[in-house]
Parts: C-alpha cells; sequence; structure tokens
C-alpha cells in the first residue's frame, strides 16, 4: 500500500547513463509526483549484483526503490535500456505497474544484427576502454541537426559514460543481448502505454515502434521529427508534455 497520496513516477536511465539524465527534464515540472530517479545496478556507485548482472536483477532493485519509498503502484518511464527494465519490472510484478512509458525503447529482442553490433562494441571497450566507446557511440544518437548545437549535452552525456565501470558496461551489453521478446507484456496491459519514437532514432527505429503500438488495449505514440534516441534533450517540452499526459491517465 503506498504511503504517498501523490502519483508515483519512476524514471529509469538508460544504458551508459545516470539519473542526472533526467534533472533538467524533471525540474519543477513534477512537483506534484513522488519522483523516483533510481541509479540502476552498477550505475552511480551502486553494488552489482552478485548473480548475473540482468535486466531482471535491476528489476529487483526498482521494486526494492520502490518499497523503500513506501510506493505502491507506479508510472514506469524508462529511456532506452531503462524502458527494458521497466519491460522486466512489468512482467514480474504487473499489479504495481500503473503507466509505462518507452521512451525510445523497445519489447522486441535483439536480431542477430543488433547482436553481432553488440559484440563489435563489446570488443571495442575491451580493448579500448568506455570513455573511448562513449565518443563513438553518444554522438549518432542525436538527429543530425543537433549534433553541433547541442555540444554541451553531448559533453554531459560523455562524462557520465566515462564514469561508468568498464565490468557494468560490459554486463549491460550481454543482459540486452540476451533480453527475451516482451510483446506479450505490452498484450496483457491493463495501464496505458506511452511510447515516444524519433524518426531519426536508428538505435529504435520508427518502424519497431509503430509494430509494438498496436499491441497494448490503451496505448499513445509521440512521433518526433528531427529527433534521434535523445527526446529528453532534443525535444525536451514535448515529450515532457507526453509523460504528464501518461501519469494522467494512469493516475485519473
Amino acid at each position: 500500500m503506498s504511503t504517498t497520496s501523490r502519483p508515483v513516477v519512476v524514471f529509469l536511465h538508460g544504458y551508459l547513463e545516470s539519473p542526472a539524465i533526467w534533472a533538467e527534464f524533471i525540474g519543477e515540472h513534477f512537483a506534484d509526483c513522488h519522483v523516483l530517479t533510481p541509479a540502476l545496478p552498477g550505475y552511480d556507485g551502486q553494488d552489482t549484483p552478485e548473480e548475473a548482472y540482468s535486466l531482471e536483477a535491476a528489476a529487483d532493485a526498482v521494486r526494492a526503490a520502490l518499497e523503500g519509498a513506501g510506493a505502491g503502484h507506479a508510472v514506469l518511464v524508462g529511456h532506452s535500456m531503462g524502458g527494458y527494465v521497466a519491460l522486466a519490472f512489468a512482467e514480474k510484478y504487473p499489479g504495481l505497474v500503473a503507466g509505462l512509458g518507452l521512451f525510445h525503447s523497445s519489447s522486441l529482442p535483439d536480431t542477430d544484427q543488433d547482436r553481432e553490433r553488440r559484440g563489435r562494441n563489446r570488443a571495442f571497450i575491451e580493448e579500448h576502454g568506455v570513455a573511448a566507446f562513449a565518443e563513438e557511440f553518444l554522438q549518432p544518437q542525436f538527429a543530425a541537426e543537433h549534433r553541433e548545437s547541442m555540444a554541451h549535452h553531448l559533453a554531459q552525456l560523455k562524462t557520465l559514460a566515462a564514469a561508468v565501470p568498464q565490468a557494468v558496461a560490459l554486463a549491460g551489453l550481454e543482459a540486452m543481448g540476451q533480453r527475451p521478446d516482451r510483446r506479450p507484456v505490452l498484450e496483457k496491459a491493463t495501464y496505458p502505454v506511452l511510447f515516444i519514437a524519433g524518426k531519426e532514432d536508428k538505435a529504435v527505429p520508427p518502424e519497431k515502434t509503430h509494430e509494438e503500438s498496436l499491441l497494448p488495449d490503451h496505448s499513445t505514440v509521440l512521433w518526433l521529427a528531427n529527433v534521434g534516441h535523445l527526446g529528453f534533450v532534443e525535444r525536451p517540452a514535448d515529450t515532457r508534455r507526453a509523460v504528464r499526459q501518461l501519469v494522467q491517465a494512469a493516475f485519473d
């Protein structure tokens, strides 16, 4: 049972990120909500689970964060890998989900091509380190027209990425590559689902989002032109408004 009367919203960061990605996005815009921004296992000094690193273990850590806050039903909003964790949470604890936001994320498993790409990324990190990988990995996540104008955001993301321990970065790649097909989670959802999709997102192409958006009983899609994989900085006002609407729909 929740000990707070305010809507509970959990924001989950993505791969090589940290809760700091949400600071400007949340600001004072969710002052009427009980907001949680937990660090995923191994990030921001958090312990890495003794068992094999997995999205399911990360979901259990989110469950513990909710319990620690005395929170019950929550809207979970996950960016990229954070969305994978939110889906794993929804699969394990469906009764605790009031709403689900997939912020440039997907319920679909990796394709063979995706796993090959992750294998190349793993080899690069093992040889050159996380900071060097961030130099290659992050810029293409912005839409082409934002790569110069948002150089300060890119620099901040590179700093966050460089702080992630190499073992955690490698384990995250493995966990993402092995994640199961979680479309059944969307098909069974009894809560509203929000998809935020960048039309220039190379990591989660729009055609994936279109396919998945037809699965839930109640879903909304925010399509964003000239946006890549980082809508929370590329189009903060529009994406924030969509999340606010999800919270309203979940707790109305």
